[in-house]
């Protein structure tokens, strides 16, 4: 094999490695954050801790709306007080301001970053996505806890002040984008 068969395999080589990669790159930084809670990224739980701390910790609650999702979204309170493991439950609220049906998706996450691995969802809104006719208004519930090992984590065990965030995008219903996607012909 000549030196320039060499250096092209190796080329081709390098390009589709590079590829590989950056596929992989989005599902396993998705992974990486939900493991290590990175980027303020929350956990999910099947159930409460069932371990209850006799140690207070303030839950607030965030809303924002992307530009271009004509709705109304906010936090139905502002703030909870819970014992760290204990579950809460709080409610969201959004309003579809347009005439026409919008489907959206709630991107989450909490600050300090560092309480992301210790910040547990049951049950969101956040795992679907939301369909709203126009004018429909919906209360959406988020059932959460602390996990009680936060206060053995060197770097988090000193917070007591969670913030839970989301934000609404405007997102192609699933169903709908599968009618609208072209069959395969199979002839």
């Amino acid at each position: 094999m000549s030196r320039e068969s060499r250096t092209a395999l190796g080329l081709v080589g390098v390009v589709l490695t590079m590829g590989a990669l950056a596929w992989a790159a989005v599902p396993f930084y998705n992974w990486f954050c939900k493991v290590t809670g990175f980027g303020g990224t929350t956990q999910v739980a099947q159930q409460a801790s069932g371990q209850v701390l006799d140690q207070m910790i303030r839950i607030r609650f965030d809303a924002n709306v992307d530009a271009n999702l004509d709705w109304t979204f906010r936090p139905m309170q502002t703030k909870m007080d819970l014992k760290i493991g204990e579950n809460g439950l709080a409610f969201y609220e959004a309003i579809n301001n347009s005439d026409e049906t919008i489907t959206g998706t709630a991107s989450y996450n909490v600050a300090p970053e560092v309480t992301g691995y210790y910040f547990d969802k049951i049950d969101c809104f956040c795992f679907s996505e939301q369909t709203l006719k126009p004018g429909e208004r919906v209360e959406m519930p988020v059932s959460f806890y602390v996990d009680p090992d936060l206060v053995k984590d060197g770097d988090a065990a000193w917070v007591r002040d969670i913030t839970l965030s989301y934000t609404f995008h405007r997102t192609e219903p699933k169903q709908a984008a599968l009618d609208a996607a072209p069959a395969n012909d199979v002839n």
